[in-house]
């Protein structure tokens, strides 16, 4: 009887140790949560993984959008400038329109009081991208998060100011931090795991994690303090550092996995050749690694998800032979590109939690990594960053379509 009683003791015990063991090998689900207190915004709110527009209660939204950064040659944000404050604004927003875009997404952070006047003639809305310097070593440092903060205020006020309010949807607070910044943050802040603000709380996050959401608390903050309401607010973030860790090609350890969960929508750039991606299982429907990718993100995130980047390159030249799709397409191969895509999203497992999709972007943008004033006047052909335009910019300033980009667009758009 004893013998008995020792052996089922011994199994109790390696019992425990098994299940002990297990729990300290699974980390903590991470978790970020709302204040319930806090006032949701005025027209766009989430609904379970629904993105909702008050004044059209029909059905939940789903943003036919475009990407749009109108600096033309000669202008260049690198200097501290933004876009010039003249009548291009009609004329961009009347390609959009005909493309049947609903949704755009602004980039320089202080547009000028044209656009809005061009903006209030049409029926789109639009979401404020808030860029923040993304090759910061400690995003949780005191000095980056109290400049940050001003800079993220300074729009906020703009949006008030001299915009519209009442058309904007969302604020983005940052957009595709860096993979050793990441690594670098995590590493200067080992002990940090959670936070709790007066709007976001989260819990065992990543350092960076934190760091995004005490910007983006401070942010809804001081939009409720100073205003009295509030709009949407997310991180945008990409695919080569998260939120899918289980990835062989991820650019940051399982330890720094990236969910820009912290807000109230999943924002993410989503390219067809981006790491993370391109190493998808099929889809289940289209088959595409792409659709693969839509799925697990659609199964694994609680929130609505807004696609904020999917384009292609037509730079002459592809000049990383090792990132094979980053620059080197022809026009003529991207309209079947932009089909599949559009299948891919529409037709996917879950595309019930996908609130748009947004291509990047409505014109080349011959300013991206000049040094000087003059290179503003010229595209590189070795530069993919210059080429992601539907429509190629003239040295008269002109905007020229690049094949049957726009019209293909407009087609998927028109779509139900």
């Amino acid at each position: 009887m004893r013998t008995l009683q020792q052996a089922f003791s011994l199994l109790t015990v390696l019992a425990a140790i098994t299940l002990a063991s297990a729990a300290k090998a699974a980390p903590a689900a991470k978790t970020m949560t709302l204040n319930p207190a806090t006032p949701q915004p005025d027209r766009f709110v989430v609904q379970g993984a629904s993105l909702i527009d008050l004044r059209s209660l029909e059905r939940p939204v789903f943003f036919r959008g475009m990407g749009y950064s109108p600096f033309l040659p000669g202008e260049t944000p690198v200097r501290g400038l933004g876009p010039g404050n003249d009548g291009r604004y009609e004329t961009h927003l009347r390609l959009m329109q005909a493309m049947h875009a609903n949704y755009l997404h602004v980039f320089p952070r202080l547009m000028p009081p044209k656009f809005f006047e061009a903006l209030d003639a049409i029926d789109l809305v639009y979401g404020q991208d808030v860029w923040i310097w993304a090759y910061e070593d400690d995003f949780l440092g005191d000095a980056f998060q109290a400049k940050t903060l001003n800079d993220i205020k300074e729009v906020i006020d703009h949006t008030y100011k001299v915009g519209r309010p009442d058309r904007l949807v969302l604020f983005s607070i940052g957009d595709e931090l860096q993979a050793k910044c990441i690594t670098s943050t995590d590493a200067r802040h080992p002990g940090v795991r959670d936070y709790q603000g007066k709007h976001l709380t989260v819990t065992n996050r990543t350092p960076t994690e934190v760091a995004l959401a005490k910007l983006i608390d401070g942010a809804m903050d001081y939009e409720l303090t100073r205003y009295g309401r509030r709009h949407l607010y997310c991180h945008t973030s990409w695919t080569h550092v998260g939120p899918l860790g289980d990835r062989p090609d991820i650019e940051v350890s399982q330890e720094s996995v990236l969910v820009p969960d912290m807000g109230d929508l999943i924002c993410l750039n989503v390219y067809t050749y981006a790491n993370g991606v391109r190493t998808s299982p099929p889809g289940s429907v289209t088959g595409t690694a792409y659709q693969g990718y839509l799925e697990q993100l659609a199964a694994e995130m609680k929130q609505p998800i807004l696609v904020t980047q999917v384009g292609l390159s037509t730079s002459p030249i592809a000049p990383k032979p090792w990132i094979p799709g980053f620059g080197g397409h022809k026009i003529e191969e991207v309209p079947g590109a932009f089909r599949s895509v559009w299948r891919d999203i529409r037709t996917a497992k879950g595309r019930e939690h996908y609130s748009g999709l947004v291509f990047f972007e409505l014109q080349d943008e011959w300013w991206k990594t000049a040094k000087r004033p003059e290179e503003t006047l010229r595209q590189d052909p070795d530069d993919p960053e210059q080429w992601f335009g539907v429509y190629s910019v003239e040295k008269n300033q002109r905007l020229t379509p690049k094949g049957a980009i726009p019209a293909t667009i407009g087609t998927l758009f028109a779509e139900p």
